[in-house]
């Protein structure tokens, strides 16, 4: 995960590790630059969290009073591993991660995370009459780019960075300020100069759908299943509706489009291991899959006075107890076998 010290209170880590910590289960965190390799071994210098008599039932004061002991500790010796680092997602990590992905079970799976920690992944869903999700292109061909814009039969289009998250960098383009785009999409795609960066950064283009300026539905996705949902309503003269941007949240029925998007898109997330996940959906139409470390469980449980991290403790907890069962399985089965 990211580091300890930008854990905020509102966060939805901070909800998952202390509803682990309640259960009484050994619990670490660990950064990506905390990982290392040991006589073989894939480990990690971790920040184990210290057992208490009583754990104090508000986050917060969790957050507050919570010791640490650091220590080196196996991967493969853990249950669970919950991924809840920001994008874009270190590359090295997830090659440290390869060599235990089948010894613990991972939230979200690694060749899942490869897959889809950037704004790609919804990109490249079949959507050929684009029912689910706006006309989306990806390109670093500024020329293109300009011409797509151009070429639109709309006036605005949205623009964002492959890899940005909490809405860093979506903006609104309009086709007649020309001038205007040719240097947003400079200072996109080049970055900044003498950094080299220069033509290394991906733009996306999405096809502006009305009703955004009214802000968008966040959708928690728990094993292919929408487990929680609320909408989320950008700050006066902003666009961007992300809470870490200023929104505001208030509750939300999924109506029948949402439902057939959670539906359509639900199998692929599990097929590709990605189990818990958020999705951003603007007037009936898909715009972002959110797989690295998707927020928004404490706005439900406010919302709707519950406690989401209980389902997804459930789960996680769930799938343990059926890999365990298997094996034990397998072994009174082979002891059958060699007893024969």
């Amino acid at each position: 995960m990211y580091p300890w010290e930008r854990v905020e209170d509102h966060d939805s880590t901070l909800r998952l590790i202390h509803e682990a910590v309640v259960r009484k289960h050994t619990v670490a965190i660990t950064t990506p630059g905390g990982l290392t390799i040991r006589d073989s071994i894939t480990s990690a210098f971790c920040k184990v969290i210290q057992k208490v008599e009583k754990v104090p039932s508000s986050p917060k004061t969790f957050k507050k009073n919570v010791k640490f002991k650091n220590q080196l500790l196996p991967i493969a010796g853990f249950d669970v591993v919950f991924m809840r680092d920001n994008p874009p997602l270190d590359s090295i990590m997830l090659n440290f991660l390869d060599s235990v992905r089948h010894d613990a079970f991972f939230i979200n799976d690694i060749q899942g995370l490869r897959e889809a920690n950037n704004k790609l992944y919804t990109a490249t869903f079949h959507d050929p009459n684009n029912e689910i999700i706006p006309a989306t292109h990806v390109s670093k061909n500024k020329e293109y780019l300009k011409k797509v814009i151009m070429e639109s039969p709309n006036e605005r289009m949205i623009m964002k960075p492959l890899n940005g998250f909490g809405g860093s960098g979506v903006i609104v383009v309009e086709k007649n300020a020309t001038h205007n785009i040719s240097s947003l999409l400079d200072f996109y795609i080049d970055g900044q100069k003498g950094m080299g960066t220069t033509g290394s950064n991906y733009v996306i283009l999405q096809e502006f759908v009305e009703g955004a300026e009214e802000g968008d539905i966040r959708v928690i996705m728990l094993n292919g299943e929408a487990v929680g949902c609320f909408r989320r309503r950008p700050p006066s003269g902003d666009h961007r509706s992300n809470i870490s941007a200023g929104g505001t949240y208030e509750k939300h029925t999924l109506t029948k489009q949402e439902k057939k998007i959670c539906a359509k898109i639900g199998k692929r997330l599990v097929q590709d291991g990605l189990y818990l996940v958020g999705l951003d959906i603007i007037n009936g139409r898909l715009i972002e899959v959110n797989v690295c470390s998707p927020g928004g469980i404490t706005a439900i449980n406010r919302l709707y006075r519950t406690k989401l991290q209980t389902k997804i403790l459930d789960f996680a907890e769930g799938v343990v107890r059926q890999k365990e069962s298997a094996i034990e399985r397998k072994q009174a089965l082979r002891k059958t076998i060699e007893e024969a």
